[in-house]
């Protein structure tokens, strides 16, 4: 019997371990398993549901600024506990602990533009929209929601999902990656010392036995979801099929467009951080770069030659490390497959990650950073989504020819132009078939108060994740029209449509 430390679940505002299926979380950076999460069964599921569905009537009829109060005292406590929580995100998932923190920052802020429910949850209202008749829209919350995250983010990701749901009035079941929980159930925790009600939020640790129950659950009425495409389809259509609303967050493949009237040094430095940042484990990270011109390909190359060559790779609690360890053994294999078969395939691997060692660490999942030269679409490198510090230079000619690549590739997420024309980046921006789009921006994630999503097959439902579209997707509008007669006046009938003439 293991003598792991073992991470349970958060149901009805106490951690629960009734589970007997589990398995070991591990630090990247060691290769060692730390702890071992418990993986919630079908009852164990069903538990977190029938609690955030016994606290739904008290939490909707709590005032919206009662409920924004319990965000904004959480925004607090996550900043006071921010050294902990990035220390859990880097032991879990390897990211350096600046990347952490800045993971973590963009999650607060997502707490902060929650806190402002009050105001977002206002309805319209029109006086006398007929003869002494008014009518007027309502945001009504749906229910128990539901979210399923993604490894990558573990604190900002469930963050971009609960808190808006639950000051919209909703409750919330929320299944984090089992691959690095800890911070997503200390945030729950902090959630309570906040003031969030037991069984508002809870957290069920699992595999796909919790995510088939979540989405096959009645009592379930929405889910949101980041992961992989292939995944958030299959979220997608069997949500779909049993009347849930969702909306599923999928892969990406991002392209960089350097032109040549580019900043080339600035550019450089841009793609360096949006290519192996965070090991490039970022749906929005810069895998593809399109350059235009042999002379930009050139000078970029040589530029990321140089600046590679300066990188610090090893454990994320390092200190001055420029990229930690890829999260798991497995993803670890298949980054690495990924170089070999972009060689098989004739792409010019410029700089190879493969070989290299981290002192003391040996047993660690490490790749150094990979730069791939004259890749092409068809190869497997280009198509599919790496998730790893892999970076490729396609050539083309003109601007037209590598904004025809990225609209013919099957994912939208992101994409950027590097460039000093002002008619060029407008054509980009106004033209190009993708959902977040920056001009000499290589990371265009918005910021909480507008929505992030691609277009695509990174996206699907309607609705994007967090900021405007967040209230959307949480709530439902209810119209109301009202009439009170004058005392004493009696109409006859009218058959008529109304009309308010």
């Amino acid at each position: 019997m293991s003598q792991l430390p073992a991470i349970g679940h958060l149901i009805d505002g106490k951690i629960v371990t009734p589970d007997s299926r589990a398995q070991d979380v591990f630090n990247p950076a060691t290769g060692q398993a730390e702890k071992r999460v418990l993986l919630a069964e079908k009852a164990t599921v069903e538990q977190a549901i029938a609690s955030a569905q016994a606290a739904y009537p008290a939490w909707r009829n709590t005032p919206p600024l009662k409920r924004a109060r319990v965000m904004s005292k959480l925004k607090n406590l996550l900043e006071e506990h921010a050294d902990e929580l990035a220390a859990l995100i880097t032991a879990e998932h390897g990211k350096v602990l600046s990347d952490a923190m800045g993971e973590l920052q963009r999650g607060i802020e997502n707490v902060e533009y929650a806190s402002y429910a009050p105001e977002l949850l206002k309805g319209e209202h029109s006086k006398n929209a007929g003869p002494a008749i008014d009518s007027w829209s309502e945001f009504q919350a749906l229910g128990v929601t539901a979210g399923i995250t993604p490894f990558n983010f573990p604190a900002m990701v469930p963050l971009w999902m609960w808190p808006m749901a639950v000051a919209c009035g909703n409750t919330f079941v929320l299944k984090p990656s089992e691959r690095d929980p800890s911070s997503t159930l200390r945030i729950a925790e902090l959630a309570l010392e906040a003031g969030l009600p037991a069984g508002v939020l809870n957290v069920v640790n699992g595999d796909k036995v919790a995510v088939d129950t979540l989405l096959t659950d009645p009592r379930v009425k929405a889910i949101s979801f980041v992961g992989s495409t292939p995944i958030a389809e299959y979220i997608y259509a069997t949500g779909c099929a049993h009347g849930k609303r969702v909306q599923a967050l999928g892969g990406a493949k991002n392209h960089a467009v350097v032109m040549p009237d580019a900043d080339v040094p600035n550019a450089v430095n841009a793609l360096m951080g949006a290519a192996y940042g965070s090991c490039g484990e970022r749906c929005m990270a810069i895998p593809l770069v399109v350059a235009v011109g042999d002379a930009v390909a050139d000078a970029v190359i040589a530029g990321l030659k140089t600046e590679i060559s300066k990188m610090q790779v090893g454990p994320g609690t390092a200190p001055g490390m420029d990229m930690g360890p890829l999260v798991t053994k497995a993803h670890f294999e298949k980054v690495r497959g990924y170089v070999d078969q972009g060689v098989k395939e004739g792409a010019t691997l410029v700089v190879d990650g493969r070989g290299l060692k981290v002192a003391g660490h040996a047993d660690g999942y490490f790749l150094g950073p990979c730069l791939f030269d004259n890749v092409k679409p068809g190869m497997v490198i280009y198509q599919e989504e790496i998730f790893g510090p892999v970076l490729g230079v396609v050539r083309v000619k003109t601007l037209q020819e590598g904004m025809d690549l990225i609209d013919a590739h099957e994912y939208g997420n992101g994409t950027c132009i590097f460039t000093r024309d002002g008619e060029a980046a407008r054509y980009f921006t106004d033209n190009i078939q993708v959902g977040m789009v920056g001009v000499n921006v290589p990371l265009p994630v918005p910021v909480a108060y507008h929505s992030f999503g691609g277009w695509k097959r990174s996206l699907f439902g309607d609705l994007s994740a967090y900021g405007p579209d967040a209230v959307r997707f949480y709530t439902k509008r209810k119209t109301i029209t009202q009439r009170w007669p004058s005392a004493g006046v009696r109409e006859g009938s009218v058959f008529a449509f109304p009309s308010s003439r």
